[in-house]
This record gives structure tokens, sequence and C-alpha cells, in this order.
């Protein structure tokens, strides 16, 4: 009966330790904007799958999925007096508590958590 405790408490050990690595992707995530010193832009994603922007006035999200590593957003691109929804899947290169990195085709992008 120990032995089983004790495979027990090693059971309970690794599944805090693993969920207290696995970083949430949710919240405010920037970049610098080219050119612009000291401003940045980026991508909110909030709970229950809402997202916005942040700094962009012609790229508007509105709602997020994360699908495995895939993460799909999507909004209106508004511009030339004409407004375009779209969907973009980008595949998740590295997701940390602080670091997000997304890629689609050779398009990288590189946030920090703000």
């Amino acid at each position: 009966m120990k032995k089983f405790g004790l495979y027990l408490f090693g059971f309970i050990a690794f599944a805090a330790f693993t969920s207290c690595n696995e970083a949430s992707i949710e919240g405010r995530w920037v970049e610098p904007v080219p050119g612009m010193e000291g401003v940045v832009q980026g991508v909110n994603l909030e709970e229950g799958g809402k997202a916005s922007s942040i700094n962009m006035a012609t790229l508007q999200y509105e709602k997020w999925e994360k699908l495995g590593d895939k993460l799909i957003l999507d909004g209106k691109s508004i511009g030339n007096h004409q407004t375009i929804s779209f969907s973009d899947t980008l595949v998740i290169e590295k997701l940390t508590v602080d670091e997000l990195t997304l890629k689609k085709g050779n398009f990288v992008v590189r946030y920090k958590r703000q």
C-alpha cells in the first residue's frame, strides 16, 4: 500500500509541475512598430475567444480560437473605402509566459506579453 501512495504522490506532483509550465495564450501580445521608437502594436486575446487589435486602426481583430498548435484570428481589414472580413490561421511556433511566436508561410511575428 505504501508503494501505491508513493506512485500517487509522484503522479500528482508531475501533474502539478506540467500544469504550472503550460503558458496561457490569453493576454496582450505586442511587437515594436518598425520605424516608430517606443510604439507597439499587436493583439489582445481575451477570455472566451474575444480578440481586439492594439494600435492597428486598419486591422480589427474580433475573435480567436486555439486548435492544437494553430491560432485562428478572425476580424476585419479596413481600408480604401472598403471593409473585408478575414480569417487567418497561424502556427504557434513558441509560447511561453512572456513570448509568442506565430508563423504563416514565410511570415513570422514575435510578440512579447505586455
